[in-house]
């Protein structure tokens, strides 16, 4: 059963009091269920800080790995300094915290070292790993935490485009039992339509502002301002555009994390709506094909992310992934 927030604090407030704490705690739940906050309120308790974020300000005694390198991994030179760092004697007399965000993306050899860590924790240390998708991670890390799963909270409404990518993503277990790349190919190009459909909506909006800006300004201003303005509204359509391909993206990874559970028997969906078309396909597919294709999406999404060409990156990705 997920825990709220609160709910998992409270719980683990408990155990702190009773000398109970474990060496090593999994926090997982969807984008939004309050793992970074949950992290930060625990940190701040066994450590003796007191910041409203441990990810914006690192004090003593608290050390965090998350992805920072070119691919978006997690690498071993990383879990090397965490380790490191847990070996010092702690400053403040009190417990050293170490922190893996986005544990998942832990690269293998980097995963296989913090294994090392949690089988012999450091004297005096909390390690917290912070997951979205906890399947992807090896049993034997997952063996060696304490799970606790985080609900989601209440978020906004999805978009048109997330709506119908979902409805999209529906045919996928229909077009599995015919072999071939034409699926993929029609997939991807449903993919860019929506893209599409998402730069035209927010293009046209910031036009509008921008409109309505040069007509109340227009006589008391100089020219200068139009074409900072201009410039203002170009970026801002960019950066907008960004995030909502990154949410769509998104939904791509919660399908296939849905199809994951599915493969191996976990009852919790990031999309119940389409909990029959994932559950289909995921018995047609092996966990390992399953992996890779998640893993194939990660690849897109470090590739999305360095800025290279969109088309080419969905499309060679799509190919991968949605080719049965």
């Amino acid at each position: 059963m997920a825990f709220t927030r609160l709910g998992a604090l409270e719980y683990l407030s408990r155990a702190y009091e009773r000398g109970r704490l474990a060496h090593a705690y999994l926090i997982s739940g969807p984008p939004g269920s309050g793992k970074r906050g949950l992290a930060t309120d625990l940190s701040n308790l066994v450590s003796g800080a007191t910041v409203a974020d441990i990810f914006a300000s690192r004090p003593p005694g608290v050390y965090l790995a998350e992805p920072e390198s070119k691919s978006r991994r997690i690498v071993i030179d990383q879990v090397r300094a965490l380790e490191h760092a847990l070996q010092m004697r702690s400053a403040t007399g009190h417990r050293k915290v170490a922190i893996v965000a986005e544990a998942d993306r832990l690269q293998p050899q980097a995963a296989n070292a913090f294994l090392k860590t949690l089988e012999e924790p450091p004297n005096d240390s909390l390690l917290l790993l912070l997951s979205s998708m906890p399947e992807v991670l090896p049993d034997t890390i997952l063996s060696r935490c304490i799970a606790v799963p985080l609900a989601a909270e209440e978020k906004a409404a999805p978009s048109p485009e997330e709506e119908e990518l979902v409805e999209l993503l529906g045919t996928v277990g229909a077009a599995s039992a015919a072999r071939g790349v034409q699926p993929a190919y029609l997939l991807a190009r449903g993919f860019h339509l929506l893209l599409a459909q998402v730069r035209e909506t927010i293009v046209e909006e910031n036009a509008a502002a921008l409109k309505r800006e040069e007509v109340r300004y227009k006589n008391t201003t100089d020219g200068a301002w139009l074409d900072e303005r201009e410039d203002y509204f170009k970026a801002l359509t960019e950066s907008q555009y960004v995030r909502q391909r990154s949410r769509l993206v998104e939904m791509l990874f919660l399908w296939w994390s849905d199809v994951l559970r599915a493969n191996t028997g976990v009852a919790r969906h990031d999309l119940p709506a389409a909990s029959k078309q994932t559950k289909s396909l995921a018995e047609k597919l092996s966990t390992s094909e399953i992996l890779r294709r998640i893993r194939r999406l990660e690849e897109m999404r470090d590739h999305l992310g360095r800025n290279i060409q969109e088309a080419l990156a969905i499309e060679v990705a799509f190919l991968s992934v949605f080719t049965f």
